[in-house]
């Protein structure tokens, strides 16, 4: 890709050098780096090949930030007034002040920084949530990491939401849609924060038991499959434990752990491709008419609660249905009963069901319900159960509703985060 030669703009802040080897890109904070600028004039090739462009240009990057700490002489970013705020607020929280130990002051910036980043991105009209995929898991790991040193400097209970309050308050008027989405943004932290919280402590208290037996150990690396255990049984991050590792003079063996992450992903798939091929153990007629109603029922819950429900699994049985899909909340009894009654009022009607093929786009297009793409083709089928429930999927399915009986919500509870799972039969 474009490369070239790049020039660093660094200022001299007037303190003591730290020895004879002290220079700019020094980490001992003399040499304060405020911009860069990269003259792309080279293409590098596959090959390992510079070659000359024929259009050059700059790429030129400026720290705003880190300029407005230097015109102040503040010694950082954490100093000036994008910061200073949320540094107060924290103060309140723990009792430390700012500014008297280093290694408290190294949580007082993660904590500020996570919490301001964590808020644009929830407060941004995307709509981001904490997941454990893409943009989600970014954010999800910056929120993490403020727990935990929070938790470092002795604040208990969940405490971001108050600081998002003060960010928020901070950056509105120039980012009107934080203080439109607020109420999204608290919601979510709040949420994460209670989460990770248990997942957190456990974790702590299962490496702090792991230590002494470490310590005795002649290598400092932690076994991948140690990190692994920490993730698989206690939920516990990689990137945390990281961290604890290096607070304790440790490193951990990464590969290792995504070779163990590996291995238990092939024996899940290989598990559930053995006993479950499609999300159905047969195509007898009681799994075919409980097929049918989990596209009763998924039209339902969006009907009942919002159109940001989609399924997230299912698993189907001759004798029950199992659905999971996305929701933060339990339902409530009233929730439960409307979609109970929605789905038998469906079967009641005896409603035609039937399909066609056609493309994934025309299925959209039609309004069609597809939240597993990666599973289909080009063509795909579209089973439409009368004019109820219109969703992408490869059957079976029964002919007409009215035969099916009478369908009955045994349980709805969480699966994991940010999804719910109800367990439902048809009784006849």
């Amino acid at each position: 890709g474009p490369c070239g030669p790049d020039s660093e703009m660094f200022i001299d802040t007037g303190r003591t050098s730290c020895g004879p080897d002290c220079r700019p890109g020094c980490k001992c904070g003399k040499y304060f780096e405020i911009w860069n600028d990269v003259f792309m004039g080279y293409r590098k090739t596959l090959e390992g090949a510079y070659v000359q462009m024929e259009r050059k240009c700059v790429d030129t990057g400026m720290g705003i930030e880190r300029t407005i700490a230097v015109l102040q002489g503040k010694k950082s970013v954490y100093e000036t007034e994008v910061f200073v705020p949320i540094i107060q607020a924290i103060q309140e929280l723990c009792g430390y002040t700012y500014g008297g130990d280093v290694s408290k002051d190294i949580s007082f910036r993660i904590i500020a920084d996570h919490v301001r980043t964590s808020v644009f991105i929830l407060g941004d009209q995307r709509g981001v949530k904490p997941s454990n995929v893409g943009q989600g898991y970014i954010l999800r790991r910056l929120i993490r990491r403020a727990v935990r040193h929070g938790r470092k400097l002795g604040i208990e209970g969940k405490f971001l939401a108050g600081l998002a309050e003060t960010v928020i308050g901070m950056y509105h008027a120039p980012y009107p849609e934080l203080l439109a989405n607020k109420d999204f943004v608290l919601t979510e932290l709040g949420l994460e924060e209670e989460k990770f919280s248990a997942t957190l402590q456990k974790g702590e208290h299962e490496f702090e038991k792991m230590l002494p037996n470490l310590q005795k150990g002649n290598t400092r690396v932690i076994n991948g499959r140690i990190a692994f255990k920490l993730y698989d049984t206690y939920g516990f991050p990689i990137e945390l434990t990281e961290e604890l590792a290096e607070e304790h003079g440790f490193t951990v063996d990464t590969q290792g752990f995504n070779e163990a992450f590996e291995k238990h992903q092939e024996i899940s798939r290989a598990g559930a491709e053995q006993q479950f091929k499609g999300g159905l153990a047969d195509h007898s007629d009681l799994t075919t008419a409980l097929h049918t109603a989990t596209h009763l029922l998924h039209q339902s819950l969006r009907k009942v609660l919002g159109e940001h429900v989609g399924q997230k699994g299912s698993n189907i049985t001759p004798e029950r249905l199992r659905f999971d899909f996305t929701h933060e909340n339990p339902m409530t009894p009233e929730e439960i009963k409307q979609v109970e009654d929605m789905v038998n009022s469906a079967i009641e009607r005896d409603l035609p069901v039937s399909f066609e093929t056609m493309s994934l786009d025309e299925a959209k297009a039609q309004g069609a319900i597809a939240f597993f793409e990666s599973k289909y083709g080009e063509q795909v089928k579209v089973y439409s159960v009368g004019d109820f429930s219109k969703e992408v999927c490869g059957g079976p399915h029964v002919e007409r509703t009215g035969s099916m009986g009478h369908f009955h919500i045994q349980k709805e509870q969480s699966s994991s985060a940010g999804v719910r799972r109800i367990k439902a039969v048809l009784e006849r």
